[in-house]
């Protein structure tokens, strides 16, 4: 006999060919470009006044880069790109929802309807647990996977986004490591971290005498990485003056140095990363739309930490066995801790909370334990046993909760001989309440709890 499926679990199939998503139409209904339509069969649509998009509208009143459109297995994804006018559903502003097949969207003077077609479109899903150094075996992650692996072995330009902490240098190392250009250098420049007047030569180079403090010839960032991988990060505070020159060394694969006459032919593969919309940038003018079109040649997006809580408990073990050894294995209380966060920081925020666990011995004692009285009556240790004063302030007040939480449940559990409807009146919380408080310290009701036999 089969278990039971919790009611709040739900499963998604995945066909041998991907994961199945809606096939739709775009037909404008309404304005300038009244009539025309396209056809979506990657599951992604931009929608937009730019020549770039998958349908381009010409109408003033829509923005360069309006909309985003992404198929899912019963519904479309529609989510607005910062435009001026915004995306009306209805006569509703949606920044970001799920719309039906026959909806109908206003952008600026233009109304476009979404129909399905017949048939189904296809969402590559990898069969694999990690990429190089990419871990989760969510179907997120697993997505990511998929669209890595198919181009690892071309050269195509990889624009990758994302929250802060969610990885996106460690994907672009991966996509390196796993392509043909294994061998070459991986050569990172944080475009956000240099001053703007050194830019240029930074990336392209300069040659003696080009400006004031030039004494040497000097390769950029291209040359270095000639035969491998140029990883561009944080290109969108890249700062405009220089985009136009980027943009032209990536579409003719040359460059030339500060103060030279001379091209000089490069083979690189560019990955780029940003954390901001570089389609809303494109909009607002902060982001030239001419490189954000040849960055985006492909594209993935990250998910953060708290899409793939899944993912949560792999990723700290991954993180302690470097941390503690390859045999390590972390105590389930830790896990069940690390469960109840948030992660802001997202995976480094896991991982450098993992590293510090350990350096502070904190894994290995996840809960504090309670003092015995000495025939005295005075606490037989010291306050250092009772409160976790090696932790930072945010941890110790974690580590205390958890603790408390711990031995309330466990003692009360005890009292009621493992009764967790009787616990909880004497708790004076409902009986699913105190479940998931067990469900979250791994404890589990008696023998003699009558409502579980």
């Amino acid at each position: 006999m089969s278990p039971p499926i919790d009611e709040g679990t739900t499963r998604i199939r995945i066909d041998p060919k991907g994961l199945r998503v809606l096939s739709f139409d775009l037909i404008v209904i309404e304005g300038p470009s009244r009539g025309a339509r396209v056809h979506v069969g990657s599951g992604v649509a931009r929608v937009g006044s730019a020549p770039g998009n998958d349908l381009a509208l010409e109408d003033v009143t829509v923005s360069r880069v309006h909309c985003e459109l992404r198929a899912r297995p019963d519904a479309i994804l529609v989510k607005d790109c910062g435009s001026t006018n915004g995306t009306l559903v209805e006569g509703v502003l949606l920044r970001e929802g799920e719309v039906k097949p026959g909806t109908a969207i206003r952008l600026g003077n233009s109304v476009f309807r979404i129909e399905a077609t017949t048939g189904a479109s296809f969402l590559a899903i990898s069969d694999n647990t990690s990429f190089g150094e990419l871990v989760g075996a969510s179907l997120e992650m697993r997505r990511v996977y998929a669209v890595l692996e198919r181009i690892a072995a071309t050269s195509a330009t990889l624009l990758i986004e994302g929250e802060t902490g969610t990885g996106k240098d460690v994907a672009a190392r991966s996509l390196h490591a796993a392509s043909r250009r294994a061998e070459g250098p991986f050569v990172p420049v944080d475009c956000g971290a240099i001053p703007e007047n050194l830019v240029e030569s930074e990336l392209f180079g300069h040659v003696r005498g080009a400006f004031s403090g030039a004494v040497n010839d000097r390769k950029g960032v291209f040359e270095e990485a000639h035969g491998g991988t140029l990883f561009l990060d944080e290109v969108g505070e890249m700062p405009l003056s220089v985009q136009p020159k980027l943009l032209r060394a990536i579409e003719t694969r040359s460059i030339r140095r500060v103060g030279s006459n001379t091209e000089r032919p490069v083979d690189v593969r560019i990955v780029a990363a940003t954390n901001r919309a570089l389609a809303s940038a494109a909009n607002t003018g902060t982001f030239r739309e001419d490189l954000y079109y040849r960055l985006a040649v492909v594209e993935v997006k990250l998910p953060p930490l708290r899409a793939r809580g899944e993912d949560i408990a792999l990723l700290a073990q991954h993180f302690y066995a470097q941390f503690a050894g390859p045999d390590a294995s972390l105590p389930s209380p830790f896990l069940a801790m690390l469960g109840t966060r948030s992660w802001p920081g997202n995976v480094r925020e896991l991982r450098n909370f993992i590293e510090r666990s350990v350096s502070l011995g904190f894994v290995e004692e996840p809960t504090v334990a309670i003092p015995r009285a000495t025939a005295g009556g005075a606490p037989e240790t010291a306050l250092e046993s009772v409160v976790p004063l090696h932790l930072p302030l945010k941890d110790a007040r974690q580590a205390w909760t958890e603790s408390f939480e711990s031995i309330y449940v466990r003692a009360m559990l005890k009292r009621t001989d493992g009764n967790v409807t009787h616990a909880a009146q004497l708790a004076g919380v409902n009986r699913r309440f105190l479940q998931r408080i067990m469900a979250r310290l791994g404890l589990r009701a008696g023998e003699s709890d009558d409502d579980e036999k």
